[in-house]
């Protein structure tokens, strides 16, 4: 079982955080609020420590692929800084989560790989400068090994606008803190999915769909064996319903993807409105005919006794466990 592996920031990609100590903390910027925990590892699963949470007025993080995503930065330093503040421990290191509305991410598919990194490196570029709505020397891009075949190799490929991954940093920065990797929010759930998938006695065979719901966006991913196939990222103000594009996905993964039918399908997030998210499980259940499940991060990433397990913290604990565990896993194996 694999990891996603890519990390944007000042240090690179993950070079320097395979020799290093874990983060503090882990702190996700999202449009309506900003959420941070911190963890320990217990054997090859994580303990929280801590979790807090705190609103961002409308308007203060406007995520986005080519203009300016942090309007209102006083008001998200003070977020960071009040959530470091609840976790009742020192941070100054720290893994940051941002909403997958500001980065690119692509499936890209090569017949044979350079042997030497930087050919990799300009031949992943060039490929990517057709996606982007940017100038690819503005571009922070970084890429997994995704699946390899008979038909060729695939990468996991992210890219975003450097000045904008800068106003993330900046706002930890302006709070006291170093963000020395920089995530996307579903890919740090998707790596929770592959722990949660690790821990289960008897791993269940088969392709997995996954659906994760925020109130200014969705994405959907597949995995297959443990890599990522497939990703959609579909913005809240498009008018296809979550429906639709969970039905336009299914009928691409059986027609390009030789998919046999998903053995999992989990759901997991909030959207815009109390009751979204059930919603959502009853039109992809209507639309698939499987039962889909929810996202748990506990199994993976135990809560201590004094913080309370309501919905709202299980959503936001997912995607911080998930930089967690992928973190501890890599920082052992390295």
């Amino acid at each position: 079982m694999s990891r996603l592996r890519y990390g944007f920031g000042a240090q690179g990609l993950l070079t320097s955080w395979l020799a290093s100590p874990l983060p503090d903390a882990v702190v996700e910027i999202a449009p309506d609020r900003v959420s941070a925990a911190i963890s320990t590892a217990h054997g090859a699963h994580a303990r929280v420590q801590a979790c807090a949470v705190e609103a961002l007025a409308a308007g203060a993080v406007v995520p986005a692929l080519a203009s300016h995503n942090i309007v209102d930065r006083a008001a998200v330093t003070e977020a960071v800084r009040a959530v470091l503040a609840r976790l009742g421990s020192h941070a100054a290191r720290v893994a940051l989560i941002i909403p997958d509305l500001a980065g690119k991410v692509s499936v890209v598919r090569f017949d044979r790989v350079p042997a030497r990194r930087d050919d990799l490196d300009q031949l992943v570029r060039w490929q990517v400068r057709k996606s982007i709505p940017f100038p690819v020397e503005e571009a922070c891009i970084t890429y997994t090994p995704g699946r390899s075949g008979p038909d060729g190799h695939e990468f996991i490929v992210v890219a975003a606008r450097r000045d904008v991954v800068q106003e993330y940093e900046a706002a930890g920065a302006a709070a006291g803190v170093d963000a020395g990797l920089v995530e996307l929010a579903t890919f740090s759930v998707l790596n929770l999915v592959l722990a949660l998938a690790e821990g289960t006695p008897a791993p269940q065979a088969g392709d997995c769909l996954v659906v994760h719901v925020r109130p200014e966006y969705t994405s959907i991913a597949i995995l297959r064996d443990g890599d990522l196939i497939f990703f959609r990222n579909r913005p809240e103000d498009e008018e296809e319903t979550l429906a639709d594009v969970v039905h336009q996905t299914a009928m691409y993964y059986q027609d390009r993807l030789a998919g046999q039918g998903f053995a999992r399908v989990l759901l997991g997030g909030r959207g815009r409105t109390a009751g979204a998210a059930g919603q959502a499980r009853k039109d992809i259940e209507a639309r698939l005919g499987v039962s889909v499940d929810a996202i748990d991060p506990t199994p993976a990433a135990a809560l201590t006794d004094r913080i309370g397990m309501s919905p709202d913290v299980l959503d936001a604990l997912a995607p911080l466990a998930g930089v967690f565990l992928r973190v501890q896993r890599e920082a052992v194996g390295a």
